[in-house]
Protein backbone atom coordinates (compact mmCIF):
# COMPACT_ATOMS: atom_id res chain seq x y z
CA UNK A 1 0.00 0.00 0.00
CA UNK A 2 1.32 3.43 -0.93
CA UNK A 3 2.06 5.91 1.81
CA UNK A 4 0.22 9.22 2.17
CA UNK A 5 3.38 10.97 0.97
CA UNK A 6 3.32 8.86 -2.21
CA UNK A 7 -0.34 9.66 -2.83
CA UNK A 8 0.30 13.35 -2.21
CA UNK A 9 3.15 13.38 -4.74
CA UNK A 10 0.81 11.85 -7.34
CA UNK A 11 -1.96 14.33 -6.51
CA UNK A 12 0.38 17.32 -6.84
CA UNK A 13 1.60 15.99 -10.19
CA UNK A 14 -2.00 15.75 -11.40
CA UNK A 15 -2.79 19.32 -10.31
CA UNK A 16 0.34 20.64 -12.01
CA UNK A 17 -0.55 18.81 -15.22
CA UNK A 18 -3.47 21.25 -15.51
CA UNK A 19 -1.04 24.14 -15.90
CA UNK A 20 -0.88 25.41 -12.30
CA UNK A 21 2.38 25.57 -10.32
CA UNK A 22 0.58 24.51 -7.12
CA UNK A 23 3.55 25.39 -4.92
CA UNK A 24 2.00 26.77 -1.74
CA UNK A 25 -0.91 24.27 -1.62
CA UNK A 26 1.54 21.39 -2.10
CA UNK A 27 3.66 22.66 0.79
CA UNK A 28 0.58 23.10 3.01
CA UNK A 29 -0.69 19.61 2.24
CA UNK A 30 2.78 18.29 3.01
CA UNK A 31 2.41 19.75 6.51
CA UNK A 32 -0.98 18.05 6.80
CA UNK A 33 0.41 14.64 5.83
CA UNK A 34 3.25 15.10 8.33
CA UNK A 35 0.64 15.92 10.99
CA UNK A 36 -1.28 12.73 10.20
CA UNK A 37 1.89 10.69 10.49
CA UNK A 38 2.73 12.33 13.83
CA UNK A 39 -0.71 11.23 15.05
CA UNK A 40 -0.08 7.66 13.87
CA UNK A 41 -2.86 7.87 11.25
CA UNK A 42 -2.51 5.99 7.96
CA UNK A 43 -5.48 7.64 6.28
CA UNK A 44 -7.47 10.88 6.40
CA UNK A 45 -10.25 11.23 8.96
CA UNK A 46 -12.59 14.18 9.37
CA UNK A 47 -11.70 14.81 13.07
CA UNK A 48 -7.97 14.91 12.33
CA UNK A 49 -8.48 17.10 9.25
CA UNK A 50 -10.52 19.54 11.31
CA UNK A 51 -8.03 19.51 14.16
CA UNK A 52 -5.16 20.30 11.79
CA UNK A 53 -7.08 22.96 9.84
CA UNK A 54 -7.89 24.89 13.01
CA UNK A 55 -4.23 25.52 13.82
CA UNK A 56 -2.85 27.96 14.69
CA UNK A 57 -5.67 29.20 16.90
CA UNK A 58 -5.00 32.92 16.52
CA UNK A 59 -5.51 33.14 12.73
CA UNK A 60 -8.75 34.13 11.02
CA UNK A 61 -11.50 31.56 10.66
CA UNK A 62 -11.33 32.07 6.88
CA UNK A 63 -7.76 30.71 7.00
CA UNK A 64 -9.03 27.58 8.75
CA UNK A 65 -11.66 27.18 6.04
CA UNK A 66 -9.07 27.51 3.25
CA UNK A 67 -6.82 24.90 4.89
CA UNK A 68 -9.70 22.47 5.28
CA UNK A 69 -10.75 23.12 1.67
CA UNK A 70 -7.30 22.02 0.47
CA UNK A 71 -7.61 18.83 2.51
CA UNK A 72 -11.14 18.21 1.20
CA UNK A 73 -10.03 18.34 -2.43
CA UNK A 74 -7.07 16.07 -1.72
CA UNK A 75 -9.28 13.66 0.23
CA UNK A 76 -11.89 13.58 -2.55
CA UNK A 77 -9.20 12.50 -5.01
CA UNK A 78 -7.59 10.08 -2.56
CA UNK A 79 -10.90 8.37 -1.73
CA UNK A 80 -10.89 6.83 -5.22
CA UNK A 81 -7.74 4.88 -4.26
CA UNK A 82 -8.18 4.36 -0.52
CA UNK A 83 -11.80 3.72 0.56
CA UNK A 84 -10.87 4.38 4.20
CA UNK A 85 -10.45 8.06 3.37
CA UNK A 86 -13.00 10.37 4.97
CA UNK A 87 -13.90 13.51 3.00
CA UNK A 88 -14.69 16.41 5.38
CA UNK A 89 -18.21 17.86 4.77
CA UNK A 90 -18.32 21.09 2.79
CA UNK A 91 -20.13 23.14 5.44
CA UNK A 92 -17.93 22.06 8.33
CA UNK A 93 -16.00 25.37 8.33
CA UNK A 94 -17.98 27.19 5.68
CA UNK A 95 -17.14 30.86 5.27
CA UNK A 96 -18.63 33.28 2.81
CA UNK A 97 -15.83 34.51 0.57
CA UNK A 98 -15.22 38.21 0.97
CA UNK A 99 -12.46 39.99 -0.79
CA UNK A 100 -10.34 41.92 1.71
CA UNK A 101 -10.41 45.67 1.33
CA UNK A 102 -7.29 46.59 -0.66
CA UNK A 103 -4.63 48.87 0.75
CA UNK A 104 -3.71 51.51 -1.79
CA UNK A 105 -0.11 52.48 -1.19
CA UNK A 106 0.90 56.12 -1.24
CA UNK A 107 4.15 57.23 -2.85
CA UNK A 108 5.52 57.94 0.62
CA UNK A 109 4.67 54.45 1.89
CA UNK A 110 6.26 52.86 -1.17
CA UNK A 111 9.45 54.87 -0.65
CA UNK A 112 9.55 53.93 3.05
CA UNK A 113 9.09 50.25 2.22
CA UNK A 114 11.88 50.30 -0.35
CA UNK A 115 14.21 52.02 2.12
CA UNK A 116 13.34 49.48 4.83
CA UNK A 117 13.99 46.54 2.50
CA UNK A 118 17.23 48.11 1.30
CA UNK A 119 18.53 47.80 4.87
CA UNK A 120 18.02 44.02 5.02
CA UNK A 121 21.20 42.33 6.22
CA UNK A 122 22.92 39.65 4.15
CA UNK A 123 26.53 38.67 3.43
CA UNK A 124 26.54 39.96 -0.15
CA UNK A 125 23.63 42.40 -0.17
CA UNK A 126 21.69 40.30 -2.69
CA UNK A 127 18.81 39.69 -0.27
CA UNK A 128 18.06 43.41 0.00
CA UNK A 129 18.58 43.98 -3.71
CA UNK A 130 16.19 41.19 -4.72
CA UNK A 131 13.38 42.19 -2.36
CA UNK A 132 13.62 45.86 -3.29
CA UNK A 133 13.44 44.85 -6.96
CA UNK A 134 10.44 42.60 -6.30
CA UNK A 135 8.46 45.42 -4.67
CA UNK A 136 9.43 47.86 -7.41
CA UNK A 137 8.38 45.36 -10.08
CA UNK A 138 5.00 44.70 -8.44
CA UNK A 139 4.29 48.40 -8.03
CA UNK A 140 5.31 49.26 -11.59
CA UNK A 141 3.56 46.44 -13.44
CA UNK A 142 0.64 45.19 -11.34
CA UNK A 143 1.85 41.58 -11.63
CA UNK A 144 0.52 39.01 -9.20
CA UNK A 145 3.24 38.26 -6.61
CA UNK A 146 3.38 34.64 -7.78
CA UNK A 147 3.86 35.77 -11.38
CA UNK A 148 6.83 37.96 -10.46
CA UNK A 149 8.50 35.22 -8.40
CA UNK A 150 7.91 32.66 -11.17
CA UNK A 151 9.74 34.73 -13.79
CA UNK A 152 12.75 32.98 -15.27
CA UNK A 153 15.66 34.89 -16.77
CA UNK A 154 14.44 33.85 -20.24
CA UNK A 155 11.05 35.45 -19.51
CA UNK A 156 12.58 38.89 -18.99
CA UNK A 157 13.46 40.44 -22.35
CA UNK A 158 15.73 43.30 -21.32
CA UNK A 159 16.47 44.19 -24.93
CA UNK A 160 12.86 44.82 -25.97
CA UNK A 161 11.43 45.58 -22.53
CA UNK A 162 8.84 42.78 -22.35
CA UNK A 163 7.95 40.23 -19.68
CA UNK A 164 6.56 36.84 -20.69
CA UNK A 165 4.04 35.71 -18.08
CA UNK A 166 3.54 32.01 -18.74
CA UNK A 167 0.76 29.63 -17.67
CA UNK A 168 -0.25 31.75 -14.73
CA UNK A 169 -3.59 31.89 -12.91
CA UNK A 170 -6.38 30.22 -14.92
CA UNK A 171 -3.71 28.81 -17.26
CA UNK A 172 -3.40 32.07 -19.23
CA UNK A 173 -0.18 33.49 -20.65
CA UNK A 174 0.44 37.08 -21.68
CA UNK A 175 3.15 39.61 -22.51
CA UNK A 176 3.64 42.68 -20.33
CA UNK A 177 5.51 45.71 -21.72
CA UNK A 178 7.83 47.64 -19.41
CA UNK A 179 8.23 51.40 -19.21
CA UNK A 180 11.70 52.91 -19.51
CA UNK A 181 12.34 53.37 -15.78
CA UNK A 182 11.24 49.83 -14.89
CA UNK A 183 13.36 48.37 -17.68
CA UNK A 184 16.38 50.34 -16.44
CA UNK A 185 15.84 49.09 -12.87
CA UNK A 186 15.55 45.44 -13.98
CA UNK A 187 18.62 45.76 -16.19
CA UNK A 188 20.62 47.15 -13.28
CA UNK A 189 19.35 44.36 -11.02
CA UNK A 190 20.35 41.66 -13.52
CA UNK A 191 23.86 43.10 -13.79
CA UNK A 192 24.37 43.34 -10.03
CA UNK A 193 22.76 39.92 -9.43
CA UNK A 194 25.20 38.29 -11.83
CA UNK A 195 28.12 40.00 -10.11
CA UNK A 196 27.01 39.04 -6.60
CA UNK A 197 25.86 35.50 -7.43
CA UNK A 198 27.48 34.20 -10.63
CA UNK A 199 26.86 30.54 -9.70
CA UNK A 200 23.11 30.08 -9.24
CA UNK A 201 21.00 26.98 -8.63
CA UNK A 202 17.97 28.25 -10.54
CA UNK A 203 16.84 29.89 -13.77
CA UNK A 204 14.78 32.37 -11.74
CA UNK A 205 15.17 36.07 -12.47
CA UNK A 206 14.74 37.09 -8.83
CA UNK A 207 17.01 35.06 -6.57
CA UNK A 208 17.70 34.66 -2.88
CA UNK A 209 21.02 35.13 -1.10
CA UNK A 210 21.69 31.39 -1.64
CA UNK A 211 21.15 31.64 -5.39
CA UNK A 212 17.75 29.93 -5.32
CA UNK A 213 14.29 31.09 -6.37
CA UNK A 214 12.61 33.27 -3.74
CA UNK A 215 9.65 31.41 -2.26
CA UNK A 216 6.29 33.10 -1.79
CA UNK A 217 6.26 32.53 1.97
CA UNK A 218 9.70 34.16 2.26
CA UNK A 219 8.63 37.17 0.21
CA UNK A 220 5.46 37.64 2.26
CA UNK A 221 7.24 37.37 5.60
CA UNK A 222 10.02 39.75 4.52
CA UNK A 223 7.45 42.25 3.25
CA UNK A 224 5.46 41.95 6.50
CA UNK A 225 8.62 42.63 8.52
CA UNK A 226 9.36 45.75 6.46
CA UNK A 227 5.73 46.85 6.85
CA UNK A 228 6.01 46.55 10.64
CA UNK A 229 9.21 48.57 10.59
CA UNK A 230 7.43 51.56 9.03
CA UNK A 231 4.18 51.22 10.96
CA UNK A 232 1.95 49.64 8.30
CA UNK A 233 1.47 46.51 10.42
CA UNK A 234 1.26 46.16 14.20
CA UNK A 235 4.20 44.68 16.08
CA UNK A 236 3.36 41.23 17.46
CA UNK A 237 5.19 38.78 19.64
CA UNK A 238 7.13 35.86 18.22
CA UNK A 239 7.01 35.11 14.51
CA UNK A 240 3.44 36.25 13.91
CA UNK A 241 3.18 38.68 11.00
CA UNK A 242 -0.20 40.15 11.92
CA UNK A 243 -2.68 41.77 9.59
CA UNK A 244 -2.11 44.64 7.24
CA UNK A 245 -1.17 45.43 3.63
CA UNK A 246 -0.32 42.43 1.45
CA UNK A 247 1.94 41.97 -1.56
CA UNK A 248 -1.24 41.59 -3.63
CA UNK A 249 -2.13 45.18 -2.75
CA UNK A 250 0.57 46.49 -5.08
CA UNK A 251 -1.54 45.02 -7.90
CA UNK A 252 -4.61 46.79 -6.54
CA UNK A 253 -2.63 50.03 -6.26
CA UNK A 254 -1.44 49.77 -9.86
CA UNK A 255 -4.96 49.17 -11.22
CA UNK A 256 -6.49 51.88 -9.05
CA UNK A 257 -3.97 54.50 -10.14
CA UNK A 258 -4.50 53.63 -13.78
CA UNK A 259 -8.27 53.95 -13.48
CA UNK A 260 -8.03 57.25 -11.59
CA UNK A 261 -5.69 58.53 -14.30
CA UNK A 262 -8.22 57.64 -16.99
CA UNK A 263 -11.16 59.19 -15.17
CA UNK A 264 -9.29 62.43 -14.51
CA UNK A 265 -8.20 62.57 -18.17
CA UNK A 266 -11.85 62.27 -19.23
CA UNK A 267 -11.34 59.01 -21.10
CA UNK A 268 -14.15 56.55 -21.74
CA UNK A 269 -13.23 54.10 -18.98
CA UNK A 270 -15.77 51.53 -20.14
CA UNK A 271 -13.98 51.35 -23.48
CA UNK A 272 -10.52 51.31 -21.89
CA UNK A 273 -11.35 48.70 -19.22
CA UNK A 274 -10.81 45.60 -21.45
CA UNK A 275 -7.25 46.80 -22.12
CA UNK A 276 -6.50 46.89 -18.40
CA UNK A 277 -8.19 43.51 -17.88
CA UNK A 278 -5.98 41.97 -20.58
CA UNK A 279 -2.85 43.59 -19.15
CA UNK A 280 -3.63 42.28 -15.66
CA UNK A 281 -4.50 38.81 -16.93
CA UNK A 282 -8.14 38.83 -15.80
CA UNK A 283 -10.34 36.22 -17.47
CA UNK A 284 -13.39 38.45 -17.07
CA UNK A 285 -13.50 42.25 -17.23
CA UNK A 286 -15.91 42.12 -14.27
CA UNK A 287 -12.90 41.27 -12.07
CA UNK A 288 -11.34 44.56 -13.14
CA UNK A 289 -14.51 46.55 -12.46
CA UNK A 290 -14.27 45.32 -8.86
CA UNK A 291 -11.58 47.94 -8.19
CA UNK A 292 -14.12 50.71 -8.76
CA UNK A 293 -16.38 49.27 -6.06
CA UNK A 294 -13.53 48.55 -3.64
CA UNK A 295 -11.85 51.98 -3.65
CA UNK A 296 -13.95 54.97 -2.47
CA UNK A 297 -12.02 57.53 -4.55
CA UNK A 298 -12.65 55.50 -7.68
CA UNK A 299 -16.31 55.00 -6.91
CA UNK A 300 -16.71 58.77 -6.48
CA UNK A 301 -14.95 59.48 -9.77
CA UNK A 302 -17.07 56.88 -11.56
CA UNK A 303 -20.25 58.43 -10.15
CA UNK A 304 -19.18 61.92 -11.19
CA UNK A 305 -18.26 60.66 -14.65
CA UNK A 306 -21.61 58.90 -15.09
CA UNK A 307 -23.59 61.95 -13.87
CA UNK A 308 -21.74 64.31 -16.20
CA UNK A 309 -22.29 62.12 -19.26
CA UNK A 310 -25.93 61.50 -18.45
CA UNK A 311 -26.42 65.26 -18.68
CA UNK A 312 -24.73 65.32 -22.04
CA UNK A 313 -21.66 67.15 -20.76
CA UNK A 314 -17.99 66.47 -21.54
CA UNK A 315 -14.95 66.13 -19.39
Amino acid sequence: MKSLHDFLAEYVAVRRSFGTQYREPAKTLGHFVAFLESMGAGFITTPLALRWACQPFEVQRATWARRLSLVRRFATWLSAFDPRTEVPPRKLLQMRHRRPKPHIFTDEELEQLMNSLARLHSPTGLRALSHVTLIGLLAATGLRPGEALALDTADVDLKNGILAIRCTKFGKSRFVPLDASTLAALTDYATRRDELCPQRQTDAFLVSERGTRIQGCTARRTFASASRAIGLRPSLEGHRIGRGPRLQDFRHTFATRKLIEWYRAGLNVEREMPKLATYLGHVDVAHTYWYIEAVPDLLLLASEYATTHERGGTR
